[in-house]
This record gives C-alpha cells, sequence and structure tokens, in this order.
C-alpha cells in the first residue's frame, strides 16, 4: 500500500468537542485562520477524506463545514484540483491614513457633557435613596393577574398600541388622581411613560430650545437637570429654604419660561412647598407665558394628614405638566409612570413618544389596570404608606442624638427620605465615606448642587438618607454600624 500523501497545510491544531456541533466549530476554526491570514489566499485545503481522518470526525461533518466556507466565499473549488483558500487580500480596500471623523452634533456634544453616573444596583441597604418598601408588595397577586391576562390576550391588544398608553390604564389613573389627589383631570390627558425620568425627558424634548433659560431647583434633582440640559437649556439654579423655591429669585431671571419643581418633597432638601409660593410660582407661569413641570414623585407618602394637593390642581390657566410615577409604590424595576398635561399638549406628547419607542408594553400596563380596578393598588398604598411612617420613625428613635458637625434630624411629614445639615464640606465627607466603609449608603447633599452655584461650598454640606428601603431591625443595626465607624460609643 502506498503512503498516504502529506496534507497541503498544517491543520493538526484544531481541537473540536464532540458534545458541541462539530461541523460548526470547524467552520468557525477554518475561518478563523482564513482571516488572521494563517490560511493565505489561494492555499490549497486538505480533501474532505483525509481532513476528516486527521481530526478523527465522519466525512459529512468535514463536507458540511466545506460548503459553509463556499457558501460565504472564504473558499473555492477548482476542478479536478480540490479546495482552495479565495484570494480575499484583493478585496480588502488598501489602508487609508485616519483621517478626522465629522464633529459630533451639538446634542452629543451636551449629552457628553452631562453623563449621569450609573445608579446603584443590587438589594436594597441603609440608607439608600429613592427606594420603596418593595419588599411589601403583592407579588403573588401580581403574577395571577399578569397569567390571567397572557393566558388568553385579546388578539385587539396584541398589535401596536396608542403611543399615549392604554386607554383603561389610563382611565384609571385619571379617577385614582381626582379621587385621592384631587387633581381634575381626563384620560385624554394622561400619557403612559416609562417612570418619571422618560416623563422628564419629553418634557424637555418638547418645551426647550438649545439657549432656553430653565429654572431648577438647587440643590436638586440632578437627572432632571441633565434632561434639560441635553435639550440645550441654559440652567438657572433657584435657591430653595424652608418655604420651597424661592420664586422671587426665580422672578429675578430674565427670559425664563419653564421651571422643574418638587413642590410636595422637594429633592433632596424635604421642604414642601407653601401655598403662598405655590399660587406666586402659578402667577409666574402665566406672567411669563410659561411652564411649569411638576415632578410629583413621592406625593403618596404624607404622615401628617391627607396628602397634599399636588400644584396641577390649582392650576386654571393650563400651565403645569404633572408627572407621576407607579415605582415609588411598587418597585423601580417596574419602570411605568404617566404625564398629565394641558389639554393643548397631550396629542404632541403622545405623537412625540410615539417615535422614541412607539408604545408602552402592554402586558404590563393591562396588568396594572386590573390591579388598580381590582381595588389592590389603593391598598397597596396604604400599606406603604403605613411601612414607610414605621421605618422613619424606627430612624427618628434610633439616630445619634449628637454627632460632632452635624446638626438633629429634621420633622419629616413626608416622602421617602429626609435631608441633615453638616458643619462643613470636609465633614461631609468624612461622614459619608466612613459610612460607605462600613456598609452603610449615604449620600451627601453637596452631590445635588449645580457646579455653578453661588452658595458656598461649606453651606452646601449634608446628609441625605433613605428611610423606606429596609424594615425597621436593618435600619437599627445600620445606625449601630454608624455608631461604630463614627467612633460615637
Amino acid at each position: 500500500m502506498s503512503p498516504t500523501p502529506p496534507l497541503p497545510v498544517d491543520l493538526s491544531g484544531i481541537r473540536l468537542d464532540p458534545s458541541q456541533g462539530l461541523s460548526r466549530q470547524l467552520y468557525q476554526a477554518l475561518r478563523e485562520r482564513i482571516l488572521d491570514g494563517r490560511l493565505g489566499g489561494r492555499t490549497r485545503l486538505p480533501a474532505s477524506r483525509d481532513l476528516a481522518e486527521l481530526l478523527g470526525v465522519s466525512r459529512n461533518t468535514v463536507t458540511r463545514a466545506f460548503d459553509q466556507l463556499y457558501a460565504e466565499g472564504y473558499v473555492e473549488g477548482r476542478v479536478g484540483a480540490g479546495t482552495y483558500v479565495a484570494d480575499l487580500a484583493g478585496e480588502r480596500p488598501a489602508p487609508q491614513p485616519l483621517v478626522p471623523g465629522p464633529a459630533p452634533s451639538a446634542a452629543l456634544q451636551r449629552l457628553q457633557q452631562h453623563h449621569l453616573p450609573p445608579p446603584v444596583t443590587g438589594a436594597p441597604r441603609a440608607f439608600r435613596i429613592g427606594v420603596p418598601a418593595f419588599d411589601l408588595f403583592p407579588f403573588e397577586t401580581w403574577a395571577r393577574l399578569q397569567a390571567r391576562f397572557w393566558r388568553k390576550p385579546s388578539p385587539a391588544r396584541l398589535g401596536y398600541g396608542d403611543p399615549a398608553g392604554d386607554a383603561t390604564l389610563r382611565e384609571l389613573v385619571a379617577a385614582y388622581l381626582r379621587s385621592s389627589r384631587g387633581l381634575n383631570c381626563d384620560a385624554a390627558q394622561v400619557v403612559i411613560t416609562c417612570g418619571a425620568q422618560q416623563a422628564i425627558s419629553l418634557c424637555a424634548q418638547l418645551l426647550v430650545q438649545p439657549g432656553d433659560r430653565v429654572a431648577i431647583e438647587n440643590p436638586g434633582y440632578r437627572a432632571a437637570g441633565h434632561a434639560l440640559a441635553v435639550a440645550g437649556a441654559e440652567l438657572c439654579g433657584v435657591p430653595v429654604d424652608q418655604d420651597g423655591l424661592d420664586t422671587s429669585a426665580l422672578g429675578a431671571i430674565d427670559g425664563c419660561r419653564l421651571a422643574y419643581v418638587t413642590p410636595s418633597h422637594q429633592y433632596p432638601s424635604g421642604v414642601t412647598l407653601s401655598l403662598a409660593r405655590r399660587l406666586e410660582l402659578l402667577e409666574w407661569a402665566e406672567r411669563q407665558d410659561g411652564w411649569i413641570i411638576e415632578d410629583d414623585y413621592d406625593g403618596e407618602y404624607r404622615y401628617s394628614g391627607t396628602p397634599l394637593a399636588p400644584l396641577a390642581a390649582l392650576d386654571r390657566q393650563g400651565r403645569v405638566l404633572y408627572v407621576g410615577t407607579f415605582c415609588k409604590i411598587a418597585f423601580p424595576a417596574l419602570r411605568l409612570g404617566y404625564l398629565v398635561l394641558p389639554p393643548a399638549l397631550a396629542d404632541a406628547f403622545a405623537r412625540r413618544r410615539a417615535l422614541d419607542m412607539r408604545h408602552s408594553e402592554i402586558g404590563t400596563q393591562a396588568v396594572m389596570a386590573e390591579f388598580i380596578a381590582a381595588g389592590h393598588f389603593q391598598r397597596h398604598v396604604r400599606r406603604m404608606r403605613q411601612a414607610a411612617r414605621a421605618r422613619r420613625d424606627a430612624l427618628l428613635a434610633h439616630w445619634p442624638q449628637a454627632i460632632p458637625g452635624c446638626a438633629p434630624l429634621p420633622a419629616v411629614d413626608a416622602g421617602l427620605h429626609l435631608c441633615v445639615r453638616v458643619e462643613s464640606l470636609a465633614r461631609e465627607r468624612e461622614l459619608v465615606s466612613t459610612a460607605r466603609a462600613a456598609g452603610v449608603e449615604m449620600n451627601g447633599l453637596s452631590e445635588y448642587w449645580l457646579e455653578s452655584a453661588a452658595t458656598p461650598a461649606d453651606e452646601r454640606a449634608g446628609l441625605v438618607l433613605g428611610f423606606a428601603a429596609v424594615p425597621e431591625a436593618q435600619i437599627v443595626e445600620a445606625i449601630q454600624a454608624l455608631r461604630r465607624a463614627w467612633k460615637l460609643e
């Protein structure tokens, strides 16, 4: 018997895993060698029988791999002469000298200047901000309603939906706001959004022209400021005192026709906008022919009396765009919120939203609608309010009475967080860094100010503490950890 002729190329380094698709692995291995130059153009490949014998696989495995390489143009056949690697070098463009690409658009440049820090992820810990007691959410009820919807969904709800949101959910949101918040609105004014942040971004996209002056609270919710700045706004920080936004300072800003506010529970200071200031703010909007974005992110949480009527409930001129969210009652990952708009703006906002994402996922909307209609939502709101009050009380009862350089805790009548002042920026950073090293989440008040703020650095210092994220026992444990870390024992 004559000896087997030598193979044209050495492919002995190929290793195939028998537990995976052999032909696919062989195809990928050969393609990789062709692309990185180990198998140069016009190189003859082994006959399928020889390669199969070398690799210990069937001839069909090799044939299928070759067929895929043929189909994609990596190899070519020559009649009577075997299989050859295609000459790809001639098809690749010659290297070109690097030239600067096009300049980024102004919008892209603004986005690069106003990037947000990544959100805090993972299971909540004391004292995470902006997180409700979602450990109390009735997930079994939600799962049952969701299974019922998806078991036999109506064909009418499986196509493209209304960009303004599910009609039933919008009706129920309007009814809830009328009864619980005193907000006179109907479903035609409601646009369902993916949380409050998308609602704020929509307002920025439709109400801001590049160069417009926009008033925001200072300190305030930085993510809202970023959304407005990316739309081209010139941000004008307005001071906040014990009565909320300083409306006299707002009135002194020339050419400003848009203001973003958190009147029910100012973020992050926790103060409530007084009735006198609310009326002055509405008068400002009418006088300037302007708009007010009211972010009522945690308005359901009121611990003294009933929740305050929103600013939008006092609006008689159609100047207020009301932002609400389910995420502070259910859980943040739900990503479900809403806008209540002046009638003249509702259609434009729905059409603009359709350009971004056409419409929200229908299942979550339908399940939330049933959750509200069956009374589960209202019961859950009451339960969450009671839980947040109990967790607030645990923080107030166990917080150290005398922390050097730190003011006493304020009274807390609303919301999911509180703010305590600190004597200096250096002391704030020391307290925050020591707390974080001890495994306790804590934010410094200085993080919420505009960089251009005229307020001296030491007057911006403080601690912002969320108190609703974890049960009372974990709050007590966290405070004990702080006592040790801050050397208060």
